[in-house]
């Protein structure tokens, strides 16, 4: 049966009289990366800055949008380059010799060099043409030129083809008819002044083609911009998201620490308080200093958790040296045994030295093993209780085993959740906080419940622990086993 909780998700599977419940390792997210907003309805200005900070260093944060329109705009270029280069030659040698041929050749020098100026460093020049549209008109006035020495149906028709469909990338919807219209008027001189007899729909063939692509260039230009801000949109939702489940996570870990010590000692407190208030009129002076001073140690327990946990919002992560977890979860069965009166025995398993534990994982691993103490005793009514933790594999891991009653048939952890139950829900919650995975069932015995906790070894050692606050998920696709497997 599948659960969905809060940032949670795990399993619970019914075998005859016992309930398996699992949760796979902590998932990991990666944090969004909040870029310069810029609005699809940007002019020039906005793409200077944005085109003239691209050019600071690979670090430097460059919008899609603007990228995008960079390498549309080198690809014009690329394509202006191969026309002129194809046509050059003959525009040479049509040209008359003296001032004309000169003309002519100064014009293919500048309109090349502009052209592989642009397609090889757009991110150093692209600005000046941005800012001043009349660069480009010039441009134009020299491929006009060479149009007129190569005539109308050489390529170089192409390249001024190029021009209206650039002018709608960089300038919008006004820059593309400008020069659209200049450029078809360009066009139309040229055919009337060539000896080249062409029809009506011949000559107007290319000046549409002209105003046809400036249109093509100002869509290409609105779609890449709304792409980008849809994408910017999408970014900042995602930032709130992730503050929202920052939120959630460190609600949901301050509720677990007062489930699990301040919320029980206060309780015991109450119940302590209450027999001492009734039976009062009928305890021996010795029995009710022995009440009383069973309240006291109960309100310090209660404010030395409350500080406890008020010290550990402030602390800083990274800084312990690492816990021995061993030790500590000897110390604790002890103590349980010690309070409690049930047989409770502590082994370690196998002979591998368990190494230091980090204080943040150490935390979540002692508090589920307590916390799996405690259910025992208050609810399985057990004869003994069995604790054992060691290096297994490449795995940390820590069993907690009684022989009482076991989890009711049926058990889920949402149902347990509704039903205001957090002990389970909190282990299996702290479990995936850590990248650790927890086993809640009978296992391999015939009766009972063992709470076996799996933390990969590595995990210690590789990288810093994640949080609650930080990586409250589990991953969804991870791999999910039974209880009683490794």
């Amino acid at each position: 049966m599948a659960i969905r909780m809060p940032q949670l998700r795990a399993r619970a599977a019914t075998t005859g009289a016992a309930t398996d419940i699992t949760t796979p390792p902590a998932g990991t997210f990666l944090p969004p990366h909040l870029a310069e907003q810029l609005s699809p309805r940007a002019g020039a200005q906005s793409l200077v800055r944005a085109g003239a900070a691209s050019g600071a260093g690979p670090t430097s944060t460059l919008n899609i949008q603007v990228s995008a329109l960079q390498a549309m705009c080198r690809q014009v270029f690329g394509f202006r380059l191969a026309m002129i280069a194809l046509a050059s030659p003959l525009a040479l040698l049509n040209a008359a010799p003296g001032l004309a041929a000169q003309l002519v050749g100064a014009s293919v020098l500048v309109t090349f060099m502009v052209s592989y100026a642009l397609f090889r460093d757009w991110e150093r020049f692209g600005p000046l043409l941005l800012k001043h549209p009349g660069l480009l008109a010039v441009d134009t006035l020299f491929g006009s030129l060479l149009l007129v020495a190569a005539g109308p149906d050489s390529t170089l028709a192409y390249v001024s083809v190029c021009t209206p469909m650039l002018a709608g990338l960089v300038y919008g919807w006004r820059g593309a008819a400008f020069f659209a219209c200049l450029q078809s008027l360009i066009l139309h001189v040229v055919h009337r002044s060539s000896n080249v007899e062409a029809s009506i729909a011949e000559s107007a063939l290319m000046p549409g083609f002209c105003v046809l692509i400036g249109a093509v260039g100002v869509t290409l230009r609105g779609l890449m911009l709304r792409f980008g801000a849809a994408t910017q949109a999408l970014t900042a939702v995602q930032a709130r998201l992730a503050v929202n489940e920052a939120v959630e996570g460190e609600r949901s870990r301050l509720a677990r620490e007062m489930h699990d010590s301040v919320a029980k000692t206060l309780h015991g407190l109450a119940l302590a308080a209450d027999g001492l208030a009734s039976s009062a009129d009928r305890m021996d002076p010795l029995t009710v200093k022995h009440q009383a001073e069973l309240v006291a140690r109960s309100a310090r327990r209660a404010a030395s958790e409350s500080r406890e946990l008020l010290s550990d919002l402030r602390r800083e992560s990274g800084l312990d040296g690492g816990v021995d977890v061993i030790g500590e979860l000897a110390a604790r069965t002890a103590d349980l045994g010690t309070r409690t009166g049930l047989r409770a025995t502590y082994r370690q398993l196998g002979d591998t030295p368990v190494p230091p534990v980090p204080g943040a994982v150490a935390s979540q691993l002692l508090t589920i093993a307590s916390e799996a103490m405690e259910n025992a005793h208050r609810h399985a009514q057990p004869t003994y209780l069995d604790v054992s933790a060691g290096v297994v594999g490449d795995q940390l891991r820590i069993s907690v085993y009684d022989d009482g009653r076991g989890v009711p048939p049926g058990t889920t952890l949402e149902g347990l959740r509704r039903a205001g139950h957090f002990g389970l829900v909190g282990m299996v919650e702290r479990a995936a906080s850590v990248g650790a995975r927890i086993r809640i069932g009978r296992g391999q015995a015939a009766k009972g419940t063992e709470v076996r906790v799996d933390m990969p070894l590595a995990a210690l050692t590789a990288h810093p622990p994640r949080t609650p606050t930080a990586h409250p998920h589990p991953t969804p696709t991870a791999p999910v086993a039974p209880a009683g497997h490794p």
